[in-house]
């Protein structure tokens, strides 16, 4: 299944992820997100500095405004 990384705040989605089979990942520091398959971010601390250093390839959700099942949905197909 496919890996997922999550920030440590976003707990009910995580919860969600994982029982849908994915695992899942916190998002601690920068190394946490190489070799996952699609990020969901918060979006609270996004782009503070102006600054677009990328440390993955994958997909980065932003879960601001979304609710966990939007968040699913949007991974599901990101992954497609």
């Amino acid at each position: 299944m496919a890996k997922i990384g999550v920030e440590q705040s976003l707990t009910n989605i995580s919860q969600v992820l994982r029982e849908k089979g994915y695992d899942v990942v916190d998002l601690k520091q920068e190394s946490d997100a190489q070799n996952c398959d699609c990020c969901v971010v918060s979006g609270l601390d996004s782009n503070v500095m102006g600054m677009q250093d990328t440390t993955t390839k994958a997909s980065v959700i932003d879960a601001n405004g979304l609710s966990a099942d939007e968040v699913c949905q949007q991974v599901e197909s990101r992954l497609q």
